[in-house]
């Protein structure tokens, strides 16, 4: 048995399976976990931009 697992050359297409089946499930694990996160994420970006390009805009008009 040791011999045939030193003999193996590659992977076979189901260990490929597996381990896309793995990465395919962190993904979608790891989505559903920032899925809750990102609404309020995207509101804090959009207010950063908000806020600077009022600051900027405001900064001109002095000139």
């Amino acid at each position: 048995m040791n011999r045939y697992f030193k003999m193996r050359k590659g992977q076979n297409t189901v260990e490929y399976l597996l381990m896309l089946a793995v990465v395919v499930g962190v993904v979608l694990i790891a989505g559903m976990a920032l899925k809750k996160y990102m609404p309020g994420l995207f509101a804090q970006i959009q207010g950063m931009i908000s806020g600077a390009a009022g600051s900027l805009g405001a900064g001109a008009g002095n000139q």
